[in-house]
Order: C-alpha cells, then sequence, then structure tokens
C-alpha cells in the first residue's frame, strides 16, 4: 500500500480509482476495464510529473521523511557485500541508530557507517528514530580509527532528524561525542564520502557528514535545525515551518549553489520510495565514481584537501 503525503493526495484519489477499476475487472470477468484505467494512469503519471516538477522547500522535507524511502539498511544489504556488522563503543553500550562495519562495493573493501530510522514501530522504537546517543557517536569514531589504520575508504549514510536530546544522552556527553566524531572525519588519512540520503539534521549529521565528497539525493534535506523547530524559535509558532523551511535553504540544489554539496543524486520522479532498486543503482554508481576520484590522492592530500574545504565555507564573496 502506497503511503501518501499530504500534497499527493489528488494522485491518492486518481491512482486508487485506477486500482478500484482493475480490481473490478478481475472479479467480473466480463468487463473490459483497461483502456478506462490505462486512461487513469496517464492523468497519474501527469500530475506526478507537475507535483515533482516544481517542489517547495516544506514539500522536500516531507519526501525526505517518507517512511517508505529506502533507509541505510536497504542501501548496505543491496550496495554491499561481506557486510560485517561492527557493535559497540566499547565504553558504554552498542547504539543501535548506529550501523557500521566492514563491507566490499564492487570489490573495493569499504568502511560503511550509516543512521537507521527503522521501516515500522518496532523497528523505529528499537532504532530510536535514527537520533544517535553518545555511544552511536563513538561506535563511529572507533570505526572511523579502524578505518585509518587498515587503509579503507569511508563511507557514510547520513539520515537523522538529529542526535538524541535526551537527559542521559546529555549526561554522557552528548556534544562532545558529536565533536569528536567531527573531529576524527577531519584527521583520517583516507578518502570520506558522505551520502544525505534523507534528513540531514543538525550536528548529528556533521558528525558523520564532513567529508572529501558530500552527496545528496535529489530530494533530501541538510539543515542546522528543522523547519518547526526553527519556526517555533523565530516565530514562536511550530506551523509557520513552510517559511521556515525556505529561508533556511535547506534543498539539496540550494546547498549545492552554496557549496555545502558536491554532486546531487537524481532520484525516480515521485521520490526514491517509488523504485527503490533504481535510487539503489544511482547511489551506487555515484559512490563508486566518488571513490574512483578520490583514491588518486595521498592521505595527506585528502585530509588536507578535507580541511581546508570546511574551512572555507562561508567564506566565498568575502573581502581578503
Amino acid at each position: 500500500m502506497t503511503n501518501y503525503l499530504e500534497f499527493e493526495k489528488p494522485l491518492a484519489e486518481i491512482e486508487g480509482k485506477a486500482e478500484e477499476l482493475r480490481a473490478m475487472g478481475r472479479t467480473n470477468a466480463g468487463m473490459d476495464i483497461e483502456k478506462e484505467a490505462a486512461a487513469l494512469d496517464k492523468k497519474a503519471a501527469d500530475m506526478l510529473a507537475n507535483l515533482y516538477g516544481d517542489l517547495s522547500a516544506w514539500q522536500k522535507c516531507q519526501v525526505a521523511r517518507h517512511p517508505d524511502r529506502p533507509h541505510c539498511k536497504d542501501y548496505i544489504e543491496a550496495l554491499f557485500t561481506e557486510y560485517t556488522p561492527l557493535a559497540g563503543d566499547r565504553n558504554f553500550a552498542d547504539d543501535h541508530s548506529v550501523m557500521g562495519g566492514l563491507a566490499r562495493l564492487g570489490d573495493r573493501p569499504v568502511m560503511v557507517i550509516g543512521h537507521e530510522k527503522g521501516n515500522d514501530t518496532k523497528s523505529r522504537i528499537e532504532r530510536n528514530f535514527g537520533m544517535a546517543r553518545p555511544e552511536g557517536y563513538r561506535k563511529a569514531i572507533r570505526l572511523l580509527d579502524m578505518a585509518d589504520r587498515f587503509g579503507l575508504p569511508v563511507i557514510t549514510l547520513v539520515d537523522t532528524p538529529g542526535a538524541y536530546p535526551g537527559k542521559g544522552a546529555e549526561e554522557r556527553g552528548q556534544s562532545e561525542a558529536i565533536a569528536r566524531s567531527t573531529e576524527k572525519c577531519l584527521q583520517i588519512r583516507v578518502p570520506l564520502v558522505s551520502v544525505i540520503i534523507g534528513e540531514g539534521g543538525s550536528g548529528g549529521a556533521v558528525a558523520f557528514a564532513t567529508a572529501n565528497r558530500v552527496l545528496m539525493m535529489e530530494n533530501s534535506i541538510y539543515s542546522v535545525i528543522s523547519p518547526e523547530g526553527c519556526a517555533s524559535i523565530l516565530w514562536k509558532d511550530a506551523e509557520k515551518m513552510r517559511e521556515a523551511a525556505e529561508a533556511l535553504r535547506l534543498t539539496a540544489q540550494n546547498l549545492k549553489e552554496l557549496g555545502v554539496c558536491d554532486q546531487i543524486i537524481k532520484e525516480p520522479l515521485g521520490g526514491a520510495h517509488r523504485d527503490k532498486a533504481a535510487t539503489v543503482e544511482a547511489v551506487g554508481k555515484a559512490l563508486a565514481g566518488a571513490l574512483s576520484e578520490l583514491g588518486v590522492q595521498d592521505g595527506t592530500a585528502l585530509r588536507d584537501n578535507r580541511r581546508k574545504k570546511y574551512l572555507g565555507m562561508g567564506t566565498k564573496g568575502l573581502a581578503a
């Protein structure tokens, strides 16, 4: 069953009518409804193209959060072979909102790390909706260290509303863990490629995405705060999230213009959830291309170029 977003309701009605017609045809062998159903299919396809031809920033936020969108676990299972999960931060616990381990992308051994939101009620609770605690970031630091030691390229898959803001997380040093993870990203001497596959929320995303190459899915978002949180602070009204989304310039297209995003990965019409196989294939090709490009650089150049990239952000157009 397709989960439709708020702005897709007219599309839901048309696609629903087409499915009802086909269901009637299956139960009544004498009825010829294919012509009518095909006409509805064409109308739905045209409407889908119109809807997704000019999405607002807020609509892109909704698509980025779509419950059927491919998550980290889906990409790992479809793109990588010989995946060996590594658990725990060797200090407190294993954070299930952060997945990571050794794997192969094609014939290339890599370290893959990512946020996992879960895909049903049970798994979402287990994964804490993709909101990592300090032990999740410390696990990532351990895996980044291991990758650096063995010369393995690192791939991070970012999809989080932000780091978990609970009391326990704060008591165990949430801010320090995020800062250390960001610092480790800047220190390692191996290629680091990050893909924003859904939401890139606040420091919780930056801790994984301080990379040589930041790739963003066409309908993903990346921002210091959610539109709802921004609206609550600036206007004391979370319902102004549409205005906040526009002001934050959080879409892949905005961030490509600003130099935060290096490449936009095109999604199937209607979002990544409408054709997961095509989405995974596109991500795989983009990752392979980025790793091949970075593979010609030595470790010192990779680290120094990564540092210069982030130190230079926000200085474009400023007088020397």
